[in-house]
């Protein structure tokens, strides 16, 4: 057993032994001063959630002793290199008062529009949905107060983590300042390999992508004899557009089969039989949202349709597994506080959030068969967007989606960093709305494709930050000249006439580092 498992096990012994006694009040109330006194650490609102957690407090308070009596010079890269999981344990303080947030928010709404969470709808009403399902995009549900869905990222603080002491200063020019372990250019050079410079691309050079020896080895007719890891490992130089939907299915498993169609009839059912408040927020955000994008306007009903049965899909469930959000949970009428009489809320443990539907519009593109469509979106969900609203530390995270992005602008265009953060432009505020959509939204949709390609080929989010850097790198010398945020954002208003491929390929393999 190595030395930091030995002091994690003492610090849960004491705490056990303390719990609830008087001296324990006292070590508390001492540690709450120690950490407000320390140089060490940064007293945040995330910082003062751990004062709950007694196993987190002593954990600090051991930690604090231990450098002391090392001498360390350098203590926060002491923390940061022995104790990794603290970094996990803001990430994950931060997520649960976000819920918390959301959840509050969500309640504050059905009282004080005196609307249930959910209600079983009168046989009328249900008669009527059933009729106007394919054309649900005419009916206007009365409650339009617009969802507060903004993630707070910017507040994210390691407690353990001094950037004044950081041997490079600029590493903190960034609104992230939690330090997690990004990849940086030379390994996003290795990681990426097949998008280099020599190597033929689908959104460049197609043709030479689509020869017949390529496209032999999958027998798109007969998907059983595919490969999805060669259709993922082929994906990673794009996908061509007559091929791209079953490619796509097969890297995601999704078969639609018999089983799969009367799932999404039964979700439809669910529908048609009960009303959730919810559903009017899913409403909302394609109204001001898919329903005002020229590319996708026209599959309004579509997105109705997937999302209203997304909603009640508790399968969906499954992925809270490995994501550290949990789902929220609602009480039964007059059963408040009865943990027994507790059920999650909405069905699926996602409230959605402006520009949620944006994660399923560019699929309409290649899905015009509402279940081959929702199975495909849900698989989506579950391997890759959800981590673009849930704030944790995975490589794939908004978190450090975030930080890498960052990381990347202050190692090519280190000065363009610099003169955006003078002026109040932080590049981040920018380029936030693009990452959490993953460009759904900004770019042209046959260029939105190409991106998603990559995303399912290397069943990684990465490229979503390259890119985004890239984006500033292209209009460089255009932002060098602005002088506030409003220029900035002038400057990068319109993304869609730009090309994915060549701004991936010149930012991570034409550039000098």
């Amino acid at each position: 057993m190595d030395e930091g498992s030995e002091l994690s096990l003492s610090v849960a012994h004491v705490v056990q032994r303390l719990k609830g006694s008087h001296l324990h009040s006292q070590i508390e109330r001492q540690a709450k001063a120690q950490v407000s006194l320390s140089h060490l650490i940064a007293v945040t609102p995330a910082l003062a959630s751990l004062s709950t957690s007694l196993t987190l407090v002593f954990y600090l308070f051991f930690c604090l002793l231990k450098s002391e009596r090392r001498g360390l010079a350098n203590q926060s890269a002491f923390f940061v290199t022995q104790y990794p999981n603290m970094c996990v344990c803001v990430c994950s303080l931060t997520q649960a008062s976000w819920e918390k947030r959301v959840l509050k928010s969500l309640n504050s709404m059905s009282t004080e529009l005196g609307v249930p969470l959910a209600r079983m709808r009168p046989a009328a009403e249900q008669k009527e949905l059933t009729n106007k399902w394919n054309e649900m995009g005419t009916d206007e549900p009365g409650l339009w107060r617009h969802y507060p869905g903004a993630l707070v990222l910017v507040s994210l603080r390691n407690p353990n983590h001094d950037s004044s002491e950081d041997v490079s200063a600029r590493s903190h020019w960034g609104l992230i300042q939690v330090p997690l372990n990004v990849r940086d250019v030379p390994q996003l050079r290795r990681a990426f390999c097949e998008l280099n410079l020599t190597a033929g691309q689908l959104g460049i050079d197609d043709h030479a992508h689509m020869h017949p020896g390529i496209l032999a080895m999958y027998n798109i007719k007969t998907p059983e004899a595919s490969d999805s890891a060669a259709a993922q490992q082929y994906s990673r130089q794009g996908c061509p557009t007559g091929l791209r939907a079953d490619l796509w299915a097969l890297i995601l498993n999704s078969t639609n089969q018999p089983p799969d169609v009367m799932h999404y009839e039964q979700l439809k059912a669910g529908v048609i039989q009960h009303d959730l408040l919810v559903d009017n927020l899913i409403y909302k955000d394609v109204k001001l949202t898919a329903s005002n994008d020229d590319y996708y306007f026209v599959f309004e009903d579509f997105l109705y349709q997937v999302l209203l049965c997304f909603s009640r899909d508790a399968a969906v469930l499954e992925h809270f597994k490995y994501n550290s959000a949990t789902p929220p949970k609602s009480y039964i009428q007059g059963k408040v506080g009865d943990e027994e009489c507790a059920v999650v809320y909405p069905p699926n443990g996602i409230i959605p959030f402006h520009g949620f539907s944006m994660y399923v519009a560019p699929l309409c593109f290649l899905y015009n068969e509402p279940s081959k469509l929702y199975s495909v979106f849900r698989e989506m969900y579950i391997r890759f967007f959800f981590r673009l609203h849930s704030i944790s530390s995975s490589h794939s995270g908004i978190v450090s989606l975030c930080l890498q992005f960052e990381r990347l602008l202050q190692t090519h265009l280190p000065q363009l960093f610099y003169h955006l953060r003078q002026i109040g432009a932080q590049p981040l505020r920018i380029a936030f709305k693009w990452m959490v959509r993953a460009f759904s939204g900004y770019l042209s949709t046959d260029q939105l494709l190409l991106l998603w390609d990559r995303i399912l080929g290397y069943d990684s989010l990465e490229v979503v930050a390259v890119l985004a850097a890239a984006v500033f790198a292209f209009r460089a010398e255009n932002l060098m000249e602005v002088t506030s945020l409003a220029s900035a954002e002038a400057v990068l208003a319109d993304l869609s006439t730009l090309k994915v491929m060549p701004l991936i390929q010149i930012f991570l393999f034409a550039t000098a580092i």
